[in-house]
């Protein structure tokens, strides 16, 4: 069976870093960066028959802004349609309903987010960032 928990206790944490340690966005991020984030997240694991297979985590203020970071579904159980339903429990969060705006950054994942209404930025110009290496 498949569910979607944002219990983190239920987060198997090895799990989460030996998958982000490897990939573009989170490479090199050890444990204990992981479970940091976790502390400071909304998070929410998938699970297959109480095995976690996929992650994915919101940085919010509950009410103006939410970034959705960090989302991944294990290679072994891709092509399913467990992603959608990753993102899907992610859009109905009740903790989350109140939320106006939503980003996100990916580089080869649009035609998942456009199915949950993500559009590319109305005005690029108006953002910035900052990255400390």
């Amino acid at each position: 069976m498949l569910t979607v928990s944002t219990d983190k206790t239920k987060l198997d944490v090895a799990f989460i870093q030996n998958f982000l340690k490897d990939i573009y966005w989170a490479a090199g991020r050890t444990v204990e960066e992981v479970q940091c984030t976790i502390d400071h997240s909304i998070c929410f694991g998938l699970f297959l028959d109480q095995k976690q297979i996929g992650f994915a985590r919101v940085i919010t203020d509950h009410v103006v802004f939410a970034y959705v970071m960090d989302v991944f579904v294990d290679e072994q159980y891709r092509g399913k349609g467990y992603s959608s339903k990753l993102i899907e429990a992610m859009m109905n969060e009740p903790q989350l309903q109140q939320v106006k705006i939503w980003r996100l950054a990916t580089r080869d994942a649009h035609f998942l987010y456009e199915k949950f209404g993500f559009t590319p930025l109305a005005y690029p110009e108006r953002m910035m960032e900052k990255i400390i290496k």
